[in-house]
């Protein structure tokens, strides 16, 4: 795609917009990707958008209880590592 290519698509009567396929693949947006749109002075922006409002520390702190003998962070390093690599191991990364 050229650096500013003009590409053109209808409103549909549901005021639904078929994004160009150029424009989809390379801004990686596929099927069911949420967009915020603004209206800006210049048109419409349309703008990846977070799937959802940021999480914060005290909103989830205490909420994953551990009923157990305290762990080490080496011993939690290789628990995650070892998942990793069974999860290589399968082709599911």
């Amino acid at each position: 795609m050229a650096a500013i290519e003009k590409l053109a698509t209808t409103v549909s009567t549901k005021g639904q917009v078929i994004l160009p396929k150029a424009i989809r693949v390379k801004k990686h947006w596929g099927a069911g990707t949420r967009l915020i749109v603004e209206e800006t002075p210049e048109g419409v922006l349309l703008r990846d958008s977070p799937f959802g409002p940021p999480t914060r520390l005290e909103d989830v702190y205490g909420s994953v209880k551990y009923d157990g003998p305290p762990i080490t962070l080496e011993d939690m390093e290789a628990g995650i590592e070892a998942a990793l690599r069974e999860r290589h191991a399968r082709g599911r990364y």
